[in-house]
């Protein structure tokens, strides 16, 4: 007896089948690496984007330079988030996925 389509389709958003599997393809370990890797470089950039961002909010406090103090304090603030984001991503990803685990 053949199902129509929409019927199929009920039954596979009701419940696929899929759940993540560690293992299931080859080269997962070299790219957990490479994302680590990526992660690194972004919180060594963060850094110098930081130090950066203060130099430049010191140099408008000492000079009058309005300006180059408030975007000092914008790039200070904004590499601070950016280094908790980073920080964070592992921690976040595993909240939701198991949030998102939870849905039925």
């Amino acid at each position: 007896m053949s199902m129509s389509l929409a019927d199929r389709v009920v039954i596979l958003a009701y419940d696929p089948g899929v759940s993540p599997k560690e293992g299931g393809l080859p080269g997962l370990s070299v790219l957990k690496d490479v994302v680590s890797s990526i992660n690194l470089f972004g919180i060594v950039a963060v850094v110098g984007a930081l130090a950066v961002s203060l130099g430049v909010w010191a140099w408008g406090h000492h000079t009058g330079g309005h300006q180059a103090e408030a975007n000092g304090k914008k790039g200070a603030t904004v590499a601070a988030g950016a280094a908790l984001g980073l920080g964070a991503a592992n921690g976040i990803v595993t909240f939701f996925s198991a949030l998102g685990s939870q849905v039925h």
